[in-house]
């Protein structure tokens, strides 16, 4: 039974990494190829996180052979998530590929922190604004201040 437990340990330490590891990706990684490989490998953590749950020693398919059910089974339900979730998966890594492809190409980078500036230059450029502005005065506006709020209290 020892053997059994230190072996479900280890998946479980295993499909726990994986997730870190996509994780830490995620969040760290500035490269959008880099992130949306991430992506993968925590969602692989997190089915094998599922199909561990559903694991049994010795289980067999919950399929009833010569009208006998047999005497331990494997959880059959994680499976078809696991199963769903990959479809789901492949079609959400397919979408972000293409998404990054049509970025590279509009803007040449890959890079988030290049393409957050270039987007911020196309739309201040749609905008006719010029990104010399101060973060804290409106364009063409007077600041509203305390001075201001007080004024239109009292009258």
């Amino acid at each position: 039974m020892s053997m059994v437990f230190d072996l479900q340990w280890i998946l479980y330490t295993g499909a726990i990494g994986l997730i870190a590891i996509g994780l830490v990706g995620i969040i760290w990684s500035r490269h959008l190829f880099r992130i949306i490989l991430s992506l993968a490998i925590a969602e692989a953590g997190a089915n094998l996180m599922l199909v561990i749950a559903g694991y049994r020693l010795h289980g067999h398919a919950p399929i009833m052979v010569a009208g006998v059910w047999p005497e331990q089974m494997v959880d059959p339900v994680p499976q078809a998530m696991v199963l769903t979730a990959i479809v789901i998966g492949v079609g959400i890594q397919a979408l972000a590929l293409s998404l990054a492809i049509r970025v590279k190409e509009a803007y040449h980078s890959l890079d988030i922190d290049e393409i957050r500036a270039a987007m911020q230059a196309d739309i201040d450029a749609q905008a006719g604004v010029t990104g010399d502005l101060s973060q804290e005065e409106p364009s063409g506006r007077e600041v509203i201040g305390p001075t201001v709020a007080a004024e239109e209290g009292r009258s």
